[in-house]
């Protein structure tokens, strides 16, 4: 009898105990379910949202979406604006001290480019139709000036008017004496082939040879200019020549009359 007894009583401990375990792992599952439910179901509402997006909210999204692309080709377009508006005027902003530069064949056109330091793009750059031969008498034989005259649009005209060093045509006159027109140059490689040979030269006089196109030899005279702005229609650049006691040797004036 006690040996039953003892087997009933260890059965009974190991089913109680079987039965607990099983108790606990029904409630951990229960008290789990209740949490996978709500984003199950909310997964679900998600993904009918997605795929059945509403008209208006279609519509909504697709207007601000082109609002978008204007505004970012409207900000690309003023920063490219700027960013000329800026390049012009950093070619133009000459200040009272600049280089210049005459140059040409000894038979052909005397160009003249005016810098604002000796490594940069010539601000004016400009062809007469005199020879150089012809200017570099006119010096020798005493003062030379340089008058470029264009016209003055009506006063209605005025508000829209194009800076003086952009003109793109003028009349020269050579110590008094009419000598054709000059027409406004963009610097170009045999320009700036020029330009920079004579970079390292800060005043003087020399001869540089051909490009090989058969005009010979290239006659040039750099040195130091002194800018005086007179008006939004006038400027004039002197030629300072510390050997003759400050007195110019050439004189460049621009007018628009």
């Amino acid at each position: 009898m006690k040996k039953t007894f003892m087997a009933k009583s260890s059965e009974d401990l190991s089913s109680k105990r079987h039965f607990h375990w099983t108790t606990k792992v029904t409630n951990e599952e229960e008290q789990q379910a209740p949490t996978l439910k709500p984003s199950t179901t909310a997964g679900d509402k998600k993904e009918d949202t997605h795929k059945e997006p509403k008209p208006e909210l279609a519509a909504s999204a697709s207007s601000q979406r082109r609002k978008l692309q204007a505004i970012a080709v409207s900000r690309l377009r003023s920063v490219l604006t700027a960013f000329r508006k800026n390049r012009s005027h950093s070619l133009l902003s000459l200040g009272p001290q600049v280089v210049g530069t005459l140059f040409g064949h000894r038979h052909g056109h005397v160009h003249m480019a005016f810098q604002k330091d000796a490594a940069s793009e010539p601000a004016f750059l400009i062809e007469l139709a005199t020879p150089i031969s012809g200017l570099v008498r006119e010096m020798v034989s005493g003062l030379a000036r340089i008058a470029l005259e264009c016209d003055k649009e009506d006063e209605e005209e005025a508000v829209g008017r194009r800076k003086l060093l952009e003109e793109p045509r003028w009349r020269a006159y050579c110590n008094g004496k009419k000598c054709g027109f000059v027409a406004r140059r963009e610097c170009g490689p045999r320009e700036w082939k020029v330009l920079k040979s004579v970079e390292p030269i800060s005043m003087g006089a020399g001869v540089l040879p051909g490009n090989g196109d058969g005009d010979g030899e290239i006659m040039y005279m750099r040195a130091k200019f002194e800018r005086v702005v007179g008006s939004r229609d006038s400027e004039a650049f002197y030629m300072m020549n510390p050997d003759s006691n400050g007195a110019p040797e050439l004189s460049i004036y621009l007018l628009r009359v």
